[in-house]
């Protein structure tokens, strides 16, 4: 006996669905970690004695990363309209798009203030995910909270560095 079309178009729906988010969320960790340089600029800046060691910051992005895409999965999968999953598609790819934009501005042009302020838009992002998200699905918008918790740790470390290293800030200026 085989199984209804319905379940077999949700099941393929919800394969496609989950391809589409772990794509997606591989795409945008590997571009950001392409725009990840901890070379010798980098080895230069003054840290703060709490920063994390670097090589907890690639499992934490895979961790965050990994619980969004669930999150994505599962509010897409409830969303009772086309217009709402697109929403949430355009969410996420707002969000991706910022993620990758602080590691440019950090990293490839050694711009730690301007990655500050970006942050705040990165982290507005991540708010409105989970408050979006919510609304097909309370477990999706608490997948969101470390996601959201990270960037407020990253944004008070961005925001040391940056004070830590005003003659950084002052050379990047100068090449402006």
């Amino acid at each position: 006996m085989t199984a209804p079309i319905a379940s077999q178009e949700h099941r393929s729906q919800r394969n496609r669905a989950i391809w589409t988010a772990a794509t997606a969320a591989m795409l945008v960790a590997l571009v950001g970690g392409v725009m990840t340089d901890i070379g010798p600029w980098y080895q230069s800046l003054r840290k703060p004695d709490w920063q994390p060691p670097d090589w907890l910051f690639g499992p934490a992005w895979t961790l965050i990363f990994t619980l969004a895409a669930i999150a994505g999965v599962k509010s897409w999968l409830r969303a009772p309209t086309q217009s709402d999953r697109d929403w949430i598609i355009i969410l996420f790819a707002a969000n991706g798009f910022l993620n990758v934009l602080w590691s440019l501005l950090f990293f490839r042009l050694k711009r730690p203030d301007w990655a500050l302020i970006e942050t705040g838009f990165l982290w507005l992002s991540v708010i409105v995910l989970i408050f979006a998200l919510a609304r097909y699905s309370k477990t999706a918008a608490w997948l969101l909270v470390p996601y959201a918790a990270w960037v407020t740790f990253a944004s008070i470390l961005n925001w040391k560095i940056v004070e830590l290293n005003p003659d950084k800030i002052a050379a990047a200026l100068a090449l402006i």
